[in-house]
C-alpha cells in the first residue's frame, strides 16, 4: 500500500474522533476544524514515516494535544494585544470623523484651485512637516524662492477658505500652523 493510501485510510478512521477530541477543548466548531486540519497536515508531510496502525491514533492525539497547545498561546497572545489595543484607543479621545468631513473637502477644494508647486510647498511644510528650505530641495527651487511661495499659498489658501473660526471650511490645524524656524 503506498503513503498516500495509508494516509487516505488514517484519515477517514481517525477524522471524526480527532474532531469530537477538539470540539471538547475549544469554543468554536471552527476552531476545532482549523486544529484537526493542522494535526492532518503533520500526519501528511510525515506520511512516509508515521507510527504503526496500532499506534497512529495516538499518535495523531499527541499531534492534536500540541496543535490545541499551539491554538491556545495564539489565543492568550490575541486577547492580550486586543486588551492593549483596547486600551490605547480609550486613552486616545476620538472626534466623530464624520463632523470633519465639511471641512476636510473645503481644503481640499481650495487647495485643487492653488498651483501645483504652491500647493506641494502647503503640503510639504504642512502634512510633511518639512523645513521650507526641505521642501525647497524637494519641488527644485532656492531656499527664497520657496519660502515666498509658501507664503504666497498660504495667503491664496486663507482667501478661498477663509482665516476666521467661523468660515465655512475653516480648519484650524491648517491654517494656524506654526511656522517653522529655521537658519539662514
Amino acid at each position: 500500500m503506498s503513503s498516500e493510501d495509508r494516509f487516505r485510510r488514517v484519515y477517514a478512521s481517525n477524522f471524526e474522533a480527532l474532531l469530537a477530541y477538539a470540539s471538547r477543548r475549544v469554543e468554536q466548531p471552527a476552531d476545532a476544524a482549523d486544529v484537526v486540519a493542522e494535526t492532518f497536515l503533520v500526519a501528511w508531510r510525515r506520511s512516509a514515516g508515521l507510527p504503526g496502525d496500532d499506534e497512529i491514533r495516538l499518535w495523531l492525539y499527541g499531534v492534536a494535544r500540541r496543535v490545541l497547545a499551539n491554538h491556545h498561546r495564539s489565543g492568550i497572545r490575541r486577547e492580550r494585544l486586543g486588551e492593549r489595543l483596547r486600551q490605547c484607543l480609550t486613552a486616545v479621545p476620538t472626534a466623530d470623523p464624520g463632523s470633519e468631513v465639511p471641512q476636510r473637502l473645503a481644503v481640499q477644494a481650495a487647495l485643487r484651485r492653488l498651483n501645483d508647486t504652491d500647493r506641494e510647498m502647503l503640503l510639504l511644510t504642512v502634512w510633511e512637516g518639512l523645513q521650507p528650505r526641505e521642501a525647497a530641495e524637494v519641488v527644485g527651487v532656492s531656499p527664497t524662492a520657496a519660502r515666498t511661495r509658501l507664503s504666497r499659498a498660504r495667503a491664496r489658501l486663507r482667501e478661498l477658505i477663509g482665516d476666521g473660526p467661523d468660515a465655512p471650511g475653516h480648519v484650524l490645524d491648517v491654517l494656524a500652523v506654526p511656522v517653522p524656524k529655521e537658519g539662514r
